[in-house]
């Protein structure tokens, strides 16, 4: 109880599951919530022996509008307070926009953008008050590139994400909460086999694009302790981030849409 506790979303995999083994080393006890029951299980077992820290799992599913209130009041009901939040849950839905259905569209807004702010909202007036606090809420390169067709809300959702932890960043400084928007490129995980473009991705894609979780992980700490509002993890990506700052908008909007269809499901 005298450890702090960090709650990590879509904890079950990829990033998610890496955020988790970091923060039991740094001895974080760790609040671990996704869908996947059996998956959050394995991890918790996992972290407890190999670091001695608690481990609390909660299945949910933030697609459900009540389900960021309800982790928060199981937290609450055993004492605890979230003194580190790791907004990671994430996915791609495949298709545009037109041929989409809207409760499929919605459900993906909850996820990837009402929920990571009530979370944060929720959350952040406490760190404030015990002045210590760590947000790190997990983007997308493709939050800093121009859109492209396909998949349509996801980088609208990144690029939010990005511009919402930024605001965060400057309210919480002066009260020791440290906001990082993480921004990975391609990184091995679960994502593309849960939106059906693994095969698409692994042959149109040279592996030198791709990051292990570890790595980007480990950069997002290090940022969100360092207090820099935005981490563009590898070499790579801060390169493509750059480029794609220093072209004029209609060049980059023309390169996407020439380039965009290689990793878009239709």
């Amino acid at each position: 109880m005298d450890r702090k506790l960090a709650l990590v979303t879509g904890a079950s995999a990829g990033i998610g599951a890496a955020f988790a083994r970091v923060l039991a080393r740094q001895g974080y006890d760790l609040a671990l919530t996704a869908r996947r029951a059996e998956r959050l299980e394995a991890l918790a077992a996992e972290v407890r022996e190999r670091h001695g820290v608690g481990a609390l799992t909660i299945a949910a599913d933030l697609a459900d509008p009540a389900a960021p209130g309800l982790i928060l009041e199981r937290l609450g009901a055993q004492g605890r307070q979230v003194d580190a939040l790791i907004n990671n849950a994430g996915y791609g839905l495949p298709g545009t926009f037109a041929e989409t259905g809207w409760d499929d569209q919605a459900a993906f807004v909850q996820v990837m953008v009402t929920a990571p702010c009530e979370l944060a909202h929720r959350v952040m007036g406490g760190m404030a008050e015990r002045r210590f606090g760590r947000i790190v809420n997990v983007a997308s390169l493709a939050g800093l590139l121009p859109a492209a067709a396909g998949h349509t809300l996801y980088a609208a959702s990144k690029a939010f994400l990005v511009r919402f932890s930024q605001s965060l960043h400057l309210e919480g400084r002066a009260n020791g909460v440290h906001v990082t928007a993480l921004c990975p490129g391609f990184t091995y995980s679960e994502f593309h086999d849960v939106n059906g473009t693994r095969a698409l991705a692994d042959a149109s894609t040279p592996r030198w694009l791709w990051m292990d979780a570890g790595p980007v992980v480990d950069a997002g700490w290090r940022a969100v302790e360092a207090n820099r509002p935005v981490c563009v993890p590898g070499g790579v990506n801060k390169a493509i981030a750059a480029f794609a700052r220093a072209l004029p908008e209609d060049w980059a909007l023309a390169l996407m849409a020439s380039q965009g269809g290689r990793l878009r499901k239709t």
